[in-house]
């Protein structure tokens, strides 16, 4: 007789559900495996409500804003802290779970990670983000908040049983700054869901009478790179006629309004169209449009060891991907994309006018992301490992 699967309760801060593709995955997997599977995650645009069930897995919301600066950012993870706990606590007395993940940023999941463990329940850690190179990266300086974050990422390591990197560069950390053992750290990258993509034709009103369609899609905030993408824009207008080609940048976060400010002054509005947060079958039908796909993110200490979703996206596409040089993102894209030098935004430029120009080489590389992705880096791969891993969390 097959033994039962226990319960699972997921923690997310970052994003709400679906809308956070990596958690949803996750959650799927679970739920197809036999799990009954909760979440607890903030709302959003388009998910205003409470609780609901989607697709068999229960989901808990709780208010959220966005915060800016040191002060903003505690306040901000303190209350998400507290409603946290009492959807846990909620969910709990629901399912009795018996495994809870917490997905970062923050690192102060822990602590409910820690109350639970009272009533033997196994806690894994879903490593998203370096979060002591992300305070670096958004404050430019190592002060106090900087050294209780790191704090924070020791105790959080300290209380997992297990621990689940996206990338080789994070099991590194898992291992060395976390002191957890090979054997209890296991690398899920996120990677596309190749049965849920779906390439359309291509809409050449999305292009809006332009030749050519250039998609970003991600987050908008300093570190993102979207300063140093308008920048290259400016430059290619420059370089050559770009009165055919239209940049689409998908998305929003907190430097959206500064980045329309920016395009207005540097007089690309005519190129540049923000369209803010898209559905998934929007997305998909401007992929399915466009030339190639940009990854402006600015090198730093996080940038170069973290797994950019949007360059596999891309790929999933059969887009060629124009990039900076960073050390993850060549692992992803290897010799699908071009990559220019880190921090010069004519570099970038200059390799976004070769994609333009030349059809032959972007056919070419599309070709070389699709066929990595359909070999290697899709999310039936990754699945298997991420199921492992819960099975050593609840093994004694």
């Amino acid at each position: 007789m097959a033994t039962e699967l226990p319960a699972v309760c997921i923690i997310v801060e970052n994003l709400p559900v679906p809308i956070d593709r990596r958690v949803w995955q996750e959650a799927r997997a679970l739920r197809d495996a036999g799990y009954r599977v909760s979440v607890i995650c903030p709302k959003g645009s388009g998910f205003p409500k409470s609780r609901e069930t989607l697709e068999g897995i229960e989901v808990y919301r709780h208010w959220l804003w966005e915060a800016s600066g040191p002060l903003g950012y505690f306040l901000e993870y303190s209350v998400a802290l507290a409603a946290q706990f009492l959807l846990a606590l909620r969910v709990y007395a629901r399912t009795r779970f018996r495994i809870l993940q917490a997905c970062n940023p923050p690192d102060t999941i822990f602590l409910i990670g820690l109350f639970f463990k009272l009533f033997g329940v196994r806690f894994i850690f879903d490593h998203h983000d370096l979060n002591p190179e992300l305070y670096e990266a958004k404050f430019h300086r190592r002060d106090l908040g900087y050294k209780l974050v790191c704090w924070a990422e020791r105790l959080t390591y300290r209380a997992a049983r297990v621990s689940i990197a996206t990338n080789e560069s994070y099991r590194e950390v898992a291992m060395t700054r976390g002191g957890m053992t090979r054997e209890r750290t296991f690398v899920v990258r996120s990677c596309p869901d190749l049965a849920r993509i779906r390439i359309c034709q291509p809409q050449p009103e999305l292009r809006e009478g332009r030749r050519h369609l250039v998609a970003y899609l991600g987050v908008m905030a300093h570190q993102d790179g979207l300063d140093l993408l308008l920048e290259s824009i400016s430059i290619l207008s420059k370089l050559r006629d770009c009165q055919d080609t239209l940049f689409v940048l998908i998305g929003s976060g907190p430097e959206l309004p500064r980045l329309k400010e920016m395009a207005s002054q540097k007089g690309l509005n005519n190129l540049v169209k923000f369209t803010g947060r898209l559905p998934d079958d929007h997305v998909a039908l401007y992929f399915s449009t466009a030339a190639f796909g940009v990854a402006p993110d600015r090198y730093t200490p996080m940038n170069d060891k973290s797994t950019m979703n949007k360059i596999m996206e891309y790929m999933a596409f059969g887009l060629p991907v124009v990039l900076y040089d960073l050390t993850e993102g060549r692992r992803s894209a290897d010799n699908a994309a071009l990559y220019a030098r880190n921090g010069d935004p004519d570099d970038f430029a200059r390799k976004m006018m070769t994609l333009l120009d030349n059809e032959s080489l972007r056919a070419e590389l599309g070709a070389r992301g699709r066929k990595r992705i359909q070999e290697t880096l899709h999310w039936e791969n990754e699945r298997q490992t991420y199921l492992r891993a819960y099975e050593a969390a609840l093994r004694d």
